[in-house]
């Protein structure tokens, strides 16, 4: 079962894509096979002209059909998700996203950006056809730090949430696509910033 860790952040590397790879590596551990697609590694002028036809797009149209879920991080500018995102959903399907689950991650200036998650981007996803958009997680660029002597630094708050997401989207798979086997009890999370 593969599950797509998407970047949607211009700059690499990222508070976002830092909180991305951290997720994904957790999902590795409970035995998950993930694959990552940085948007800003697309090509622009395809993506921009809506290039259906570009090997690269098809390519990473490709990628997100074969996942069972998404892991979608994207920094908070202007009280939206990115404009590079956007570029990248918008050349989806209007079905995209059907059958999937998503897990949103961002990163923002302040806490007042939190709800761009819940008035911005999961509009976008529902309308993409996600089977289920679980809570969010959000981290003020204060919680997620990153230096060359100490390496990334991840608020305590902020790791409990990241450990709660992966483990709700992990038992949400579970039950989805193995009923029978799902003994996990599906844990309720709220959409709030960890401060």
């Amino acid at each position: 079962m593969t599950i797509l860790l998407l970047s949607g952040s211009p700059s690499t590397p990222s508070r976002s894509s830092r909180l991305l790879h951290y997720a994904g590596d957790k999902l590795k551990a409970l035995g998950y096979h993930t694959v990552s697609l940085n948007v800003k590694d697309l090509p622009a002028q395809a993506l921009l002209h809506a290039d259906f036809t570009h090997p690269e797009l098809i390519a990473a149209k490709q990628k997100l059909a074969e996942a069972k879920a998404i892991v979608i991080a994207t920094p908070i500018y202007k009280a939206s998700y990115s404009g590079l995102l956007k570029t990248f959903l918008d050349i989806l399907p209007q079905d995209g996203l059907h059958g999937k689950l998503v897990l949103p991650l961002a990163t923002g200036g302040s806490q007042s950006h939190l709800l761009a998650l819940d008035y911005a981007l999961r509009p976008v996803l529902a309308a993409l056809s996600a089977d289920h958009v679980l809570p969010s997680v959000y981290a003020t660029d204060v919680q997620v730090d990153w230096s060359e002597q100490h390496g990334l630094q991840i608020d305590p708050s902020i790791i409990k949430r990241l450990h709660e997401g992966v483990h709700y989207l992990a038992a949400r798979l579970i039950s989805l696509h193995e009923p029978e086997l799902s003994t996990a009890p599906v844990m309720r999370m709220q959409n709030r910033c960890s401060a």
